[in-house]
């Protein structure tokens, strides 16, 4: 059964308990450039990629020279963090190694640059368990389209209908769900939607790894084959 189903894990707010120091990179920025984020803006961010933050916050509010310089601030920022504190969600690590002791293969497609990814899951543990890790920026098109998670989809050799994304953003499990991938909604904040918002659109909603255990989802998911 293992065999016939792979696993692509969101980073931020999924494996990796990164979402509030985002929050607190907004608020540095909004300070920086002395302006406020309504809920429309910070809404809107959650679904931007890192370039797309960097032009957002310099074409809005007139932060930094161009939007590639507000792209450095953000990495600089977030360099720190998950470089030397990054740690998974509850339960998250646990998962993902029972998974790949069963056989299941698993990688990670992420809207945050490969070199913030790769030193986050590696500190927090993660990159043994991984056949890939795939970042937005690889296939140049954000997760409103599912170009990066067909490209991680590669390294685990299984089709669509035999992968399953686990993601907090509701946009990002519709996206999953319309181009025929099962679909796991973790729940994290209300910002990048609400529980009630991922159980209406993913086949299983979680709030965190500890409450799905790896057996029972391969049995869930098996069954959906």
């Amino acid at each position: 059964m293992a065999d016939t189903i792979g696993v692509i894990y969101d980073c931020d707010g999924t494996l990796v308990d990164s979402m509030g120091v985002w929050r607190a990179l907004e608020d540095d920025l909004a300070a920086r450039g002395g302006f406020t984020l309504t809920k429309d803006d910070t809404d809107h961010i959650t679904t931007l990629t890192i370039p797309e933050c960097g032009d957002f916050f310099h074409e809005k509010f007139g932060l930094g020279s161009s939007g590639a310089e507000v792209k450095g601030m953000i990495d600089e920022f977030m360099m720190d963090f998950y470089a030397h504190r990054a740690e998974g969600r509850p339960g998250a690590l646990a998962f993902v190694r029972a998974l790949a002791e069963r056989g299941v293969p698993q990688s990670v497609a992420s809207s945050t640059p490969k070199p913030l990814l790769e030193a986050g899951l590696a500190h927090a543990g993660f990159t043994p368990y991984l056949a890939d890790i795939v970042s937005v920026d690889d296939v140049g098109a954000s997760k409103r389209e599912p170009a990066v998670y067909d490209r991680a989809r590669r390294a685990l050799g299984t089709p669509r209908e035999r992968t399953w994304g686990f993601e907090d953003a509701v946009y990002a499990v519709r996206t999953l769900a319309a181009a025929g991938y099962g679909t796991v909604g973790v729940y994290d904040n209300d910002l990048a939607g609400t529980y009630d918002e991922l159980a209406a659109e993913a086949d299983m909603v979680i709030r965190d790894f500890r409450q799905l255990s790896p057996d029972e989802f391969l049995v869930l998911a098996a069954a959906r084959l």
